[in-house]
């Protein structure tokens, strides 16, 4: 019998992605923040504990897939109750709800509860220290579900892009249009995941636990996962790379974070180590050069 699954933001950059992949898992439940996003039976609203629970228990999935956060990263620093209710308490909430059905919840969060001060990649076990409100109730959101327990996979990722919404590519490509110099932060590191690699990679982990030939065990399995694209980068060396596949190239120049303040704080140093998601799963996502290419290629043939 194909799983029942309920998707959770599909308009966003992974949510959109993940209607994509998902399909042919299972029959896909996609519901928005409200009946105009997504078009279908239900919306479900992650500031609204109401809409949570009675959507779950009206869809009874076997999988509930979490794409939805709040992501405004710099306005979180001063809209922090609506930022909490959706990163810190709406998770818990969809633990509670998929405990008592027995579901499996995968919820996605962010390589910005660390403090960036370490200088190697982050382990699943490091100290979390997140230095803004965003990180903060992130990270809020991974401990409520850790306290619910249950069968959930949380995949930290980082520096998501993709061809649709708000995002660091789309944004480059933008100002490359309008300007002849483009001024890029060179001191943060990190590495940017296509948003298309984190849902295959996700698919490709519900097939492993639902397969009858698995090796993997389903009971042991919960807890926290690193999931990005390999290798590292800054934002400037981002940029570049974005620039060199334009027909308007505008000169890329780097700059410091203390050149270019915000009002919340970014880990400096924020690459995470992937060795827990291949050791368990055996799924490496490509370098995230190659991953750009092949989303830029996708903008080309999209837009010709």
């Amino acid at each position: 019998m194909p799983k029942r699954i309920l998707l959770i933001g599909p308009t966003g950059q992974v949510g959109w992605e993940l209607l994509c992949c998902v399909q042919s898992y299972g029959q896909v439940f996609a519901v928005g923040r409200n009946p105009t996003e997504q078009p279908s039976q239900a919306y479900l609203d992650l500031a609204d504990p109401d809409s949570i629970r009675s959507v779950i228990q009206e869809v009874k999935p076997d999988i509930i897939l979490n794409a939805a956060a709040y992501t405004a990263v710099d306005k979180a620093e001063t809209d922090t109750q609506q930022a909490e209710i959706i990163n810190a308490v709406a998770p818990g909430i969809l633990a509670e709800e998929a405990k008592a059905l027995n579901s499996l919840l995968v919820h996605y969060s962010t390589d910005y509860v660390f403090d960036g001060l370490q200088q190697h990649a982050y382990q699943e076990t490091d100290t979390v220290n997140p230095c803004s409100v965003y990180g903060k109730t992130k990270l809020a959101g991974e401990q409520a579900i850790q306290a619910v327990g249950g069968n959930y996979l949380i995949l930290r990722t980082a520096w998501v892009y993709g061809m649709r919404g708000s995002n660091f590519l789309l944004t480059i490509r933008r100002l490359a249009q309008e300007r002849e110099q483009l001024k890029i932060v060179s001191d943060q590191i990190g590495t940017p995941t296509w948003s298309r690699m984190i849902a295959e990679a996700t698919v490709q982990i519900l097939a492993q636990l639902n397969s009858p030939l698995s090796q993997v065990d389903t009971e042991s399995i919960a807890g926290i996962y690193h999931l990005t694209c390999t290798g590292k980068a800054s934002w400037y060396e981002f940029a570049r790379a974005i620039v060199a596949q334009l027909d308007k190239q505008p000169e890329v120049l780097p700059i410091t974070t203390a050149e270019y303040p915000t009002p919340a704080k970014r880990p400096a140093f924020s690459l995470l180590s992937n060795n827990k998601l291949a050791t368990t799963f055996g799924l490496t996502l490509p370098n995230w050069e190659y991953a750009l290419e092949l989303c830029l290629a996708q903008i080309t043939t999209a837009y010709h």
